[in-house]
Formats: C-alpha cells, structure tokens, sequence
C-alpha cells in the first residue's frame, strides 16, 4: 500500500510539473509575444518619423545589434517605394532584394495605411514578425523582428528546465515518500484487539465498528469450539476404549490416551502420519478399506491382550475427509467365548463318557447277555456311572448359579467351625487311604454365605485327600491378620507342576487325567471353589511343587468380618 502511494503522489507531482511548465512555458511565451508587438509597433512609429524628416540619412546610422547586449532585439528596417522597389534595408543591400510590392503587408499598408503580418519558416523553427506603415511620401516603411517558436525557446531552455525537473522530481520524491509514510502509519498501528479504542481517520470507523463485531463473534465461536474440545477432550480422556481420528491423508488428527498406551504412542504425533505410530501392513489396509467402503474391522493381539479395531469413514457434504478408528479390548470376551467352547466340548465329553457306560451296561442286560453271577458288578457300574453323572449335573448347575451372581442371603460364619465339619465329613475317605487330617488356628467370623463357604473348604480338602499319597498328611489352618481372615489348606500329595498352575482353576482342566477319572472328579471342584471365593471378595494363593504337596489359601478382605 505504501508504494501505491507513493507512485500515486509521485504521479501526481510529476504531472502537476509537466503541466505547470507547459502551462508556464505557453502563457509566458504569449505574453512576451504580446509585448514584442507593442515594441515593434512603437519601434516602427519612431522610425517613421526619423525617415519623413531625414530620408535615407536616418536610416543609415541606425544600428540595432550591439555586441557587449547580445540579448537586444535584432530589428531590420526596409523602406519600399511605392512600385515595390526596395529602397533600403538595413538587413541586406537594397539592389540585391526582390521586389516586394507582392508581400502582403506591404500590399495591405499602400491600400490601408498600416498592416501586419507574420511568417513561419520550419527549417529554422521561427517566426518573423512584419508591421508596415505607410509614409507622408507614399513609401512604406516595413519593420520585422525574427522570433523563435515555441520548440525553439524550450530547446533553448533545456538546460535549465531539466535542472528544475530534476531538483523537483527529488523533492516529490521525497515528500511522497514521507506523505505515504505518514498516511499508512496509522494503518500499521491499528490494534486490531480492540478496534473501537484505535484514534485513526474518521473514514476507518465503519471498518473498525465491523471489525469490532467480527471480533466479538469470533471470540464467540473461539469460546464455544474450546468449549467443545474440552469436552470432547473430557469424553475421550477417560474412554477406556481407544480412539484415534485420520484425516483422508491417514494423518493423525485427534488421539486419546487409551489409544496413546496401546499404540505406544505419544501425544506429539498429532499431525503425524499414522503409518509413523503403527507399521502393521493389515491394519493399514483396513483403514484404506473403511475410506473407500465406509467401514472395516480387524482383530489383533498386542503386548499380549486382544483388540477389536472398528474403522468407519467420516463423511461431509458426501465426500470422504477422514477416519474414525476405534480400538476395543476384547481379552476378556476372547477368553470367555474360548472357555464357553472348551467347557461346551468339555461338558459334551464327560456327560458322554458315564452315558455310553450306562448305556453298553443297560444294554447288555436288557438283550441277557450278563450272567447271573455278573449282575451285581453291572448294578454298581451303572450306581456308580450314574452317580458321576448326577454329581457332574450338580457341579454344571452350580457353577451356572455362581457364573449369574445371583444375591444370596450373608450371615456370620466362623471359619475354625466350617473347616472342622469339612474334614469331619472327609476322615472316613481319608481314612481308607491312611491320610491324617487336621484342623488348627482361632475362631474367625466373616460375613457370607455358609452352604458356599462349607463347600468351598470341602473341595479343598476333597481335592488334597484326591491327590494325596499313601499316608500323607492335610492340614487346615484358620487365622487372622491385618489383610483380613484367611483358611489354609496344606497337603502332602503330588504337587501341580509350575506349568500348569496357572491352569487348575479352570473348567475341566486335570493334570492327571487319568488320576482324576480313577479317584472320580469332575474337573470342576477347584473352579467352583475360585468362583466362591470370588463371589466373597477373597483372593485365593497357591503354592506348590511336584513331590512335596500343595498349600492354598483363601484370605478374606477385613471389611467382610461381622
């Protein structure tokens, strides 16, 4: 904008300039033509009169150019007789000058008495100016002066005109340079954060008063966009899910922290592309799926937990701007839907296994293939089958009732006493086998349900007299501490090698399948005793190592104490 100025003023300046020396140049040039007249009318006036008293005497000692004023006007006399005949000249000789009854003023001066007249001559780029009077004698006296055009006089005044041009050029020069300093200075000082408060040109108001609603409504709209990033930050932050939205480039444009721990990234990577946080092949063709499809899903598995990754397109106006890429951990569900399948093939399995034995027996005594004498062995296989399978459907059925936590009512149950019935009921099994059982520790009350924590402790116990050796040993011990009540149950038996003690909580899973199908378990005691435990809040320890026994304990939090 300032050099805009400054070219217009400079402009200005130089054609203000051009104009006035134009200007100047003709009117000063009319005016001394003007005046050069009135002297060559009153010079021929004076010359007149000398020539009527004295003749051609006169005019010979006339003399009109003087060295020492090279600037006095070059005047030439002719007196012309009336046949034309030049009579004389102070210009020339009059014998060798044509005659000039055919110049027009002259012709004009012997009918009228005065005339004038003026001739241009190109090459020499002047003007000669002639006024004819005509004398007492019928002669005529003609004056004429050699006066230069207009180009000529400029030409003249070159030097001096381009002197003033240039001094005035550097002058506009520097007065626009200042003037559009000046002007555009308020303009550069403008507070545009508060408009109405700036002292500038009255013509700036409107503009100002507009900017100042401009800025109130863009403050607005600040205000409220922050508004809503704060909350969707808010949403986002505390998403258990991960969410991460790309632009249609797949740059990252927003990324929560769930997504931020479990794509190891960090916040800085917004305005990243997202291939510069995960380089998995197929998830990037997942994300190119949903911008052209509209949607895509993938599952993956990473630092050890399972994801979902649904990824939909974000679409405005019809067109494609980006992607919503949303990340659900489904470790939890994956394992489920595996146990649901491993428990509805383990299920499947141990129904049909006493079945298909009921089934062959029934079978061979209804077609008589079963001699007298076998016919009891055969009544206690189907007894004992059909037990096993009545205890399985208990198990299933229980475990099912756990697994809906449904509210049971609690009550104070005091764990020394529970524990002493367990064993009471399990000493005759125990004692076919020749293992002691024991119960040792304080009266500890804690609030729950008595029939599930009578047989929580029973499979405990069950299990270790199961597992035990020849002569061993159980013990169960009851105390309490700062953590809260806890029961421990201790055996002598096999152990459960360090593989499989992650393991022996869930359904069906035996370490000694053929052990557990000898002593009759169902592979369910140990999950109904993690799911009890759990339904009371307890958490369960286990401790053991192959050939030197088992302990598990079950500790109450404090707070269930009565």
């Amino acid at each position: 904008m300032t050099k805009k100025i400054f070219r217009s003023i400079l402009t200005a300046a130089a054609a203000v300039l051009l104009a006035g020396l134009v200007i100047v140049m003709g009117c000063l040039y009319n005016y001394f033509g003007i005046m050069q007249e009135y002297q060559l009318k009153d010079a021929l006036r004076l010359a007149a009169c000398g020539v009527e008293e004295n003749g051609q005497a006169y005019l010979e000692k006339l003399t009109f150019r003087d060295d020492r004023y090279p600037w006095t006007p070059d005047y030439r006399l002719t007196w012309i007789a009336p046949d034309g005949t030049v009579l004389f000249d102070t210009g020339d000789a009059a014998e060798r000058m044509d005659n000039h009854a055919d110049r027009a003023e002259v012709r004009e001066a012997f009918t009228a008495g005065e005339s004038s007249s003026v001739r241009y001559s190109a090459t020499l780029t002047q003007r000669t100016l002639y006024y004819a009077r005509l004398l007492n004698d019928g002669t005529v006296l003609r004056i004429s002066i050699r006066r230069a055009a207009l180009p000529a006089l400029v030409l003249a005044m070159l030097q001096p005109i381009v002197v003033v041009v240039i001094f005035a050029v550097i002058f506009s020069a520097a007065l626009a340079g200042w003037m559009a300093k000046r002007i555009v200075r308020p303009l550069n000082t403008l507070d545009l954060e508060r408009p109405l408060e700036n002292d500038a040109y009255e013509e700036l108001a409107p503009l100002l008063r507009r900017l100042h609603q401009q800025h109130r409504q863009i403050c607005t709209q600040v205000r409220v966009l922050q508004e809503k990033t704060d909350e969707f930050e808010q949403i986002t932050g505390h998403m258990q899910e991960g969410l991460i939205l790309l632009d249609n480039a797949g740059k990252i444009l927003s990324i929560n922290p769930a997504a931020q721990r479990i794509f190891g990234a960090e916040a800085s990577c917004r305005g990243q592309g997202f291939l510069t946080v995960d380089r998995d092949q197929g998830l990037y063709l997942a994300i190119q799926t949903a911008l052209e499809k509209g949607h895509s899903e993938i599952r993956e598995a990473r630092n050890d937990r399972e994801f979902q990754l649904d990824i939909s397109s974000i679409e405005s106006d019809g067109l494609v701007i980006g992607a919503a890429l949303l990340v659900f951990d489904v470790t939890e569900q994956a394992a489920a839907e595996r146990s649901r399948r491993e428990f509805t093939a383990n299920v499947s399995h141990e129904l049909k296994t006493p079945l298909q034995s009921i089934l062959g027996s029934a079978e061979l005594l209804k077609n008589g293939m079963v001699r007298q004498a076998d016919i009891p062995s055969f009544s206690a296989l189907l007894h004992t089958e059909a037990a096993r399978l009545v205890a399985l459907v208990d198990d299933i059925i229980h475990l099912s009732q756990l697994d809906e936590g449904a509210a049971l009512a609690k009550e104070p149950v005091d764990l020394l006493e529970t524990a002493a019935r367990a064993v009471a009921a399990l000493r005759d099994s125990a004692e076919i086998r020749k293992i002691q059982m024991s119960v040792t520790g304080e009266h500890v009350r804690v609030n729950g349900v008595p029939g599930l924590l009578y047989e929580m402790l029973y499979n405990l116990c069950d299990n270790a007299v199961k597992y035990n050796v020849e002569g061993g040993h159980v013990a169960l011990s009851v105390s309490s501490g700062a953590k809260g009540a806890s029961v421990t149950v201790r055996d002598t038996g096999i152990g459960i090698p360090a593989a499989c003690q992650d393991r022996i909580f869930e359904r069906f899973f035996r370490v000694d399948k053929s052990r557990s199908k000898a002593s009759g378990g169902t592979g369910l005691g140990l999950s109904i005793v993690k799911h009890i435990a759990q339904y009371h809040g307890a958490s369960i320890t286990l401790q053991s190592e192959p050939g030197h026994g088992t302990a598990i304990s079950v500790v109450f939090p404090a707070q269930t104490a009565p």
